[in-house]
């Protein structure tokens, strides 16, 4: 009988352990879920801002919402995003004494680049051939 009684006990224990972890992985998976879905909607958020500061199209209502879609990264995005958007934001400035196309272009990659990583795009991109440019509507609103 107390073998019996072993055995029972250790598979009562074993399927409470089981339950135990499959609700830990469940709910693990529903955090990384709700958390790229958070994620993707802050993402979404900077991308659409950047329309408000392309040149000849840019107000300052665009302004603003791009410096708050920036903020609300700091939230949720990993270092390497915000690296990459720093790096960004530093050569976009208004107050940069020399800005460069070319190094607006890199660096705007280099931020889609390490977005796409964060959100898990696949497949993956390549560094070498990953290049990112925005597209204005050309219907200027503050005109050259």
């Amino acid at each position: 009988m107390p073998a019996e009684i072993a055995t029972a006990l250790i598979a009562a224990s074993g399927a409470v352990v089981l339950a135990g972890a499959s609700y830990w992985f469940t709910k693990q998976r529903e955090r990384d879920a709700e958390l790229r879905k958070e994620k993707l909607e802050h993402y979404k958020d900077f991308v659409a801002s950047l329309s408000g500061t392309i040149a000849w199209e840019d107000t300052p209502e665009g302004h603003r919402a791009y410096t708050r879609a920036c903020n609300n990264l700091n939230l949720i995005a990993p270092i390497p995003v915000l690296q990459a958007l720093q790096a960004f934001r530093d050569e976009t400035r208004i107050s940069n004494p020399s800005p460069c196309r070319e190094r607006h272009d890199q660096l705007l990659s280099k931020l889609f680049l390490e977005i796409r990583k964060d959100l898990g795009v696949i497949p993956r991109d390549s560094v070498e051939t990953f290049k990112i440019c925005l597209w204005a509507s050309g219907h200027p609103t503050n005109g050259p």
